[in-house]
């Protein structure tokens, strides 16, 4: 009889140590933060270059989109550049050679057409003092001159213009165009290479919404990932145990499946969960109405942690 107390005793000591070991302990999860990659523009989908799964790099292309109609506008915006940017630089340069020299054979041509029309008015108004043309005749003489004066004075103001160059607003007004052409051309570029879908940092692939030969629309997730970068590790623990915690001191965090392996991480953050649905924990451990707060610690090392599933199982002892 004597023998079978001692043995009770033992195992409920026994028991209530396991009980005491088991309460320092807290199960947590391996989270990062999501990535989520949407196409500016819309576009039917080319290829896909990643599969669910996949681990890629910054700048690693995942999936191209057809954008035909952007193409196009690029011919199009290049040809209005090529036509404004020789319409700037004849702007800057004013006439040629050429154009001068047909300007002043023009200008000579008229000029002695108006002195010819002026020298025979003066015969013809002699005359007609004498009164030996008729009115009509003199009349017919003053409209010739008129009309050659009329030309010698555009002739000669189409000659000051060619001569002394275009006026500045008329070359700011080209350059304007050319810059203008310059900027379609550039946004037809840019258009292009967001063709490509490009992850933005170390990333594993997790979701692609669609597939080959479907329509991306601008703003919806295309892909949809965990960024390698920003591993951290999520413990919910309750109001009577958040004394133990420490915010800014570190803690080794084992892993349940792989035994000998701990991992050293920072407690960075403790922050109160807003519902006990929250709670991550398998066996919660507290009263009901207790608060239930969230503790956020970061590897030391990223690389530490570079390699450990999202979700996957961590432990945390407190001594």
């Amino acid at each position: 009889m004597k023998k079978n107390m001692i043995t009770a005793i033992a195992l409920v000591v026994l028991l209530g140590g396991c009980a005491t070991d088991k309460s320092n302990v807290f199960e947590g999860k391996v989270k990062r933060e999501t990535i989520s990659i949407a196409p500016k523009y819309a576009g039917r989908i080319e290829r896909i270059l990643v599969k669910e799964g996949d681990r890629v790099k910054a700048g690693d292309t995942l999936a191209i989109l057809e954008i035909p109609e952007v193409e196009a506008k690029k011919m199009q915006a290049e040809g209005a550049l090529h036509a404004a940017t020789w319409q700037y630089q004849m702007a800057v340069k004013g006439a040629t050679a050429e154009q001068k020299d047909q300007v002043n054979a023009m200008f000579k041509a008229a000029k002695e057409q108006y002195e010819f029309a002026e020298k025979s008015l003066a015969r013809v108004r002699n005359l007609y003092n004498d009164s030996l043309v008729a009115p009509q005749a003199y009349d017919e003489a003053l409209t010739k001159y008129q009309m050659a004066q009329s030309q010698y004075e555009a002739a000669l103001a189409k000659r000051q213009e060619v001569m002394g160059g275009l006026r500045d607003e008329q070359v700011q007004m080209a350059l304007g165009q050319k810059k203008q052409a310059e900027g379609a051309v550039k946004e037809a570029g840019v258009v292009l290479s967001e063709r490509f879908v490009i992850a933005p940092a170390d990333m594993t692939i997790e979701t692609l919404a669609l597939r080959e030969g479907e329509l991306a629309l601008p703003g919806y997730n295309l892909v949809v990932g965990y960024d390698a970068r920003s591993t951290w590790f999520r413990f919910t623990i309750s109001e009577g145990q958040i004394a133990r915690f420490v915010q800014g001191q570190k803690y080794h965090v084992t892993l349940p499946f792989e035994q000998n392996r701990s991992i050293e991480a920072t407690l960075v953050s403790v922050t109160e969960l807003a519902k006990y649905g929250n709670r991550s924990s398998s066996y919660p451990n507290h009263e009901p109405g207790e608060a239930v707060y969230e503790l956020k610690l970061v590897p030391v090392s990223v690389a530490d942690a570079a390699n450990l599933f999202t979700n996957y199982s961590v432990n945390l002892t407190i001594q």
